[in-house]
């Protein structure tokens, strides 16, 4: 008999979850495949959105993080989720910001604090994932490309943990990274464009700089979502302190710190990066015995 299909996914701060798998998360639960998250930090730097709730911030009363753990473990109850993990224990690794300054990516700053993901030892934190994919055993593991997705110091690392832990585990067969081709991002600016009454600035305006996207030729598995779309809409409503969402009938587009109209997209993307190729390009699990 076949072992069940488990699929393990490993992101950076709460609302990653969602954002950049949750249409992922939630098909492949309604398909009976067994779906573990595995979070890195618990957000505590982020920019509070809500205005009746920003002195929880890093800056005032410095809550955010155990804000966001609720507001995590909503999300992952819409999406279907029944087992979410803290790498290393909850509040093991704390987020580490964002960061502006050159060379950020390959150092960690040192005025980081002294939990920062970003700055911690990363053989522990490799043994922390290693023992939760130990336990876990899932044939297909996802997380971020070398950049993160955008740059964030807590993505990249938590990519370098990724790649250094499920090539381990002999059960893992593939590791993909999440990821958004070009062509998609600009489809989907242009489909802002068109909505009407969108209450958020576009993202591409007189030349300024887009959303970030991979070559196309990257991608080798592009998942239908568009079942799950309420799900998904529905999660990022769930991480309020850090998503605006708004819908408009079939159309919809959310808003992070930054105000910045971003596109909900009934497609997600994903790089094979590490095992055998799938045996289909529309299934993580594709060619596995069932």
């Amino acid at each position: 008999m076949s072992a069940p299909r488990r699929l393990l996914v490993v992101h950076a701060h709460p609302d990653d979850e969602t954002l950049w798998a949750g249409g992922t998360i939630a098909r492949y639960i309604a398909a009976g495949v067994a779906v573990t998250v595995v979070t890195c930090t618990l957000g505590e730097q982020g920019e509070v959105i809500t205005d009746d709730l920003r002195d929880l911030a890093a800056d005032g009363a410095d809550q955010l993080g155990g804000y966001r753990v609720a507001e995590l473990h909503a999300a992952c109850g819409l999406l279907g989720v029944t087992d979410q993990r803290f790498l290393g224990g909850i509040g093991r690794w704390r987020d580490s910001g964002m960061v502006a300054q050159p060379g950020a990516r390959a150092s960690a700053p040192a005025n980081l604090h002294p939990r920062a993901f970003a700055g911690g030892v990363l053989d522990e934190q490799v043994g922390a994932l290693v023992e939760v994919l130990e336990q876990v055993r899932p044939q297909v593991v996802v997380s971020y490309g070398p950049d993160g997705g955008y740059g964030h110091r807590d993505h990249i690392r938590a990519h370098q943990v990724t790649m250094a832990a499920a090539p381990r585990i002999p059960e893992v067969i593939r590791v993909f990274w999440a990821v958004r081709p070009v062509t998609a991002v600009a489809d989907g600016i242009a489909a802002l464009r068109a909505m009407p009454g969108l209450p958020f600035p576009l993202p591409w305006v007189d030349g300024a700089p887009g959303l970030p996207g991979v070559a196309d030729a990257e991608v080798t598995t592009s998942l239908d979502v568009s079942a799950h779309r309420s799900t998904v809409l529905a999660a990022m409503r769930a991480h309020a302190t850090q998503i605006r969402v708004w819908t408009a009938g079939r159309h919809a587009a959310f808003a992070l710190s930054d105000g910045v109209a971003r596109p909900v997209s009934d497609t997600e993307y994903f790089t094979l990066a590490h095992g055998r190729a799938a045996g289909s390009h529309d299934d993580l699990f594709g060619g596995l015995a069932q």
